[in-house]
């Protein structure tokens, strides 16, 4: 394992312990990379609690380990979901670098003027200060690719996918204005292109996920046995393809990192189609049944500010029921 290895599984480490991160190991890595460290580090952690978010009412849940075992290259198969692992890690860490960016946070990194001076519509104009994501999308290569050390066409379709996340992040930037005129008649605006919220490109890589491809791979190999321009064919650089069918994730199978679903939690909520199924689709649909469990919460409750300057809450207790899949 490489330094930019150890430094990216360091970095989803990095949120679940208190001892800091300059171990004498990280100090002697090159500067740029101790630099960043802490931006991959929360793109890394970003990255699971979306991945987790987004999969929260499917089979597969996007168990912790997915990601700790993508830090360490060791995902063990090239499914569906390992695309979408490796396309939300990418991502992730892209969207932090540059948000981080545009905070000032980085010395020789500021604001996209690549929009400066070009045309914009007929009541707006480029100008402002645009989030540097072509920076994000730079340094994101030099850590998350840098994981990708193999040459055959699972190495071709994680970096693939890699690249169909950071496209993400472009795809979603929106454009931001402020009105110039006479007495607020905005007459005209000066726009820029801002990062959106990640949420906005998870639930795009979720979709992208959903369609992803069973593609085939074409390639040709260098005298060196390097991958010489390798192609899969019938997708664009912003699909998610793979190369293996996905598991039962129905069943637990410790030895493959399937927790399986049952004792999983599920919802009859009418906020949305995709929750409200959620229980089909997780316990029905595994041959478990629906168990219903009541519980008592205890929640903040009638919270008030107090001057100055504190929030003062109650404690309020509610009896809840809970569905989980169960064997009887």
């Amino acid at each position: 394992m490489d330094i930019s290895q150890l430094m990216f599984l360091l970095g989803f480490l990095f949120i679940r312990t208190t001892s800091g991160w300059m171990s004498n190991l990280l100090m002697t890595g090159p500067k740029a990379l101790l630099t960043y460290y802490p931006s991959v580090a929360a793109g890394a952690t970003n990255a699971l609690h979306e991945c987790q978010h987004q999969f929260k009412w499917d089979k597969w849940n996007c168990p912790e380990s997915s990601i700790v075992s993508f830090g360490r290259n060791e995902l063990p198969r090239a499914n569906r979901e390992t695309s979408f692992v490796h396309a939300i890690s990418s991502a992730s860490v892209l969207h932090t670098l540059t948000r981080n960016c545009t905070l000032g946070e980085f010395e020789k990194c500021g604001c996209d003027d690549s929009y400066l001076g070009k045309k914009g519509g007929e009541e707006w104009t480029w100008g402002g200060c645009s989030d540097n994501v072509d920076f994000g999308d730079r340094i994101s290569q030099q850590f998350v690719d840098a994981l990708e050390t193999g040459s055959d066409a699972r190495a071709a379709m994680n970096l693939h996918n890699n690249e169909a996340g950071r496209k993400a992040v472009h795809q979603t930037m929106t454009r931001a204005c402020k009105c110039h005129g006479v007495s607020g008649s905005c007459s005209i605006q000066t726009c820029w292109k801002q990062l959106a919220e990640f949420r906005s490109v998870g639930s795009l890589l979720k979709k992208k996920f959903e369609n992803a491809v069973r593609a085939d791979f074409v390639s040709e190999v260098s005298n060196e046995g390097t991958m010489v321009d390798p192609v899969f064919i019938g997708v664009t650089k912003r699909d998610l393809v793979f190369l293996d069918r996905s598991p039962n994730y129905c069943l637990a199978n410790v030895t493959a990192g399937i927790g399986g679903t049952e004792g999983r939690e599920c919802t009859r909520s009418d906020d949305n189609k995709w929750e409200k199924k959620s229980c089909k689709r997780i316990c029905s649909s595994c041959g478990l049944n629906v168990k219903k469990t009541k519980v008592i919460r205890k929640t903040s409750c009638n919270c008030s500010f107090q001057w100055c300057c504190n929030v003062k809450c109650d404690e309020c207790i509610e009896e809840v029921t809970i569905l989980t899949c169960s064997r009887s």
